[in-house]
């Protein structure tokens, strides 16, 4: 089966409906699936619930969905450094659930695996667990959260092979793999595609069996914000 399309639009073709639930990869301002988030934008698919690690910033990222109102309900751990992110959850047109990053790490892992739910002690005590089930184990408390459990994965890698077997960047491994794993469908955007076989099997980061269609394309590079102090000031 052929993987590979020619655009992230080709391979969003058939997948994106309004409403829909999207997991996506990226932390910081590494590892965003750039290609693919404008795709979104230019379909004009709207009123979608993103979990992922941030949000981005004004002008890259989902943050330019945000713009054009595409998003209804952001499930994040840092939503810093995104005034218009800011501008409309204040003002009460975005809807935001706060997710510890380990935590939502790892309900993207356990809907991967088929996992319901898990229990964990982060949160507790906090407005984090409030309305979640609480469980003591060894007399300690726990609180229950839900595997998560995608339409669709977009995700950005570094390496693929023709069968979708994913390499990926120091820091963009953090939330593209298990982002990747959990929805129904996983569309992935990379620097480099190379033949099958050629990717060293203890290297590979996400196996092929999760990814469903690729996109090779060019990507920006971009850091975060860098704080610096004169030496007047130390």
């Amino acid at each position: 089966m052929n993987k590979i399309y020619g655009s992230a639009a080709e391979a969003l073709d058939g997948l994106l409906f309004d409403g829909m639930f999207i997991a996506s990869g990226g932390f910081g301002l590494c590892g965003i699936p750039e290609l693919l988030l404008d795709a979104i934008k230019q379909a004009g698919t709207k009123d979608l619930t993103f979990a992922s690690n941030n949000a981005g910033v004004d002008d890259f990222g989902i943050g330019i969905l945000l713009q054009t109102r595409q998003v209804k309900k952001m499930i994040s751990s840092y939503v810093g450094e995104n005034k218009e992110f800011m501008r409309q959850y204040l003002s009460g047109e975005l809807e935001l659930e706060f997710n510890p990053q380990g935590t939502l790490a790892e309900r993207m892992r356990a809907g991967g695996a088929g996992i319901p739910g898990f229990y964990t002690k982060t949160g507790v005590g906090t407005q984090v667990a409030e309305g979640k089930e609480h469980k003591d184990f060894n007399g300690e408390t726990f609180i229950l959260e839900t595997g998560m459990f995608a339409d669709l994965s977009i995700v950005k890698a570094w390496k693929a092979d023709e069968t979708g077997n994913l390499i990926f960047r120091k820091a963009a491994r953090n939330f593209n793999p298990p982002a990747a794993t959990c929805g129904k469908v996983c569309v992935v955007e990379v620097e480099e595609i190379v033949p099958t076989g050629s990717l060293d099997p203890d290297h590979i980061h996400l196996p092929g069996v999760y990814v469903h269609r690729i996109v090779q394309g060019k990507h920006e590079k971009r850091i975060e914000q860098r704080t610096v102090r004169s030496r007047e000031d130390a």
